[in-house]
């Protein structure tokens, strides 16, 4: 997870989307389940004719069923492997790759620049619809259908009180070692002319599904099975609540990730290393 790139190497930042529909989340996993991450460095192996493969670090890692539309991740390449393929690799890498995951734009990364710790924010889409007739089958692979009305007013009220700096642990699932400490930046959800609800959620990072957590605590307000203050009162209090349901994965997008300028990518990269802590708790290691 380095930001000094190892002498004799380029880093090179991607900028990627798929369909995660059919794959088992971004990581490589053993055992031989298909992966974006393993799609795309056995196609980067392949189209440079290379012995090794060479990994790749995301700017955050999407869960089985879990789509992107604007992800980040970076690899070190040799500088004579990048030399010698980088003006056709973007073309080759689009007919080798299968046709769920695409390659948008490959280029050097500055210095300092980390996918994953260098990224001041992700931004995801949740979308959902309340349509009593369901969901429109070229869409249903991406909206997720809830089959009671939804008040999106109470859910934006309910959504306010989620914003800043807090431990999430409610609304995560726990990884040993790691932080719960989140900033939400934004949550909030806007009906379109087709009905179609969509949660745009932005922090600095996330944890195990927390997005899809929140967005279920959020479904529960808007049909009228909790008010307006229950989403808040399970964040104070700190702990899994068993009515807060993980939504469907299919439902979620990753839209984009946020960069600072290229002077502040390596301090932004050290400051997301550092210890984390909401006052009179001791701190930990962000994830």
């Amino acid at each position: 997870m380095s930001d000094e790139v190892q002498p004799g190497y380029v880093r090179v930042r991607l900028d990627l989307s798929y369909d995660g529909s059919a794959f088992h989340g971004w990581a490589k996993q053993a055992g031989g389940r298909r992966t974006v991450q393993g799609e795309i460095e056995d196609a980067l192996r392949t189209v440079t004719r290379s012995k090794e493969t060479y990994e790749l670090t995301v700017a955050g890692r999407t869960d089985a069923g879990v789509h992107a539309r604007g992800q980040v991740a970076h690899v070190d390449l040799p500088e004579e492997l990048w030399r010698e393929h980088h003006q056709k690799l973007l073309k080759r890498l689009a007919g080798r790759l299968p046709k769920d995951v695409r390659v948008w734009a490959l280029r050097e990364a500055p210095s300092g620049f980390n996918a994953r710790f260098s990224a001041v924010w992700r931004r995801y889409a949740y979308r959902v619809t309340d349509n009593p007739g369901g969901v429109d089958p070229l869409l249903r692979g991406h909206v997720l259908w809830h089959d009671w009305p939804l008040d999106v007013d109470a859910m934006n009220e309910a959504a306010r009180a989620l914003l800043g700096e807090h431990d999430f642990a409610a609304y995560c699932k726990k990884r040993e070692g790691a932080t719960t400490i989140r900033t939400l930046q934004e949550l909030s959800l806007v009906r379109g002319e087709d009905g179609i609800i969509t949660a745009t959620v932005r922090a600095d990072a996330f944890c195990h599904n927390m997005v899809r957590s929140l967005i279920g605590a959020l479904l529960f307000v808007g049909d009228g099975h909790r008010g307006p203050e229950w989403p808040g009162k399970v964040l104070a209090a700190g702990v899994r609540d068993s009515a807060v349901h993980v939504v469907r994965p299919h439902g979620l997008t990753l839209e984009e990730v946020g960069y600072p300028a290229d002077e502040l990518l390596a301090a932004r990269s050290k400051e997301a290393r550092n210890k984390r802590s909401l006052p009179g708790r001791p701190g930990c290691e962000t994830c």
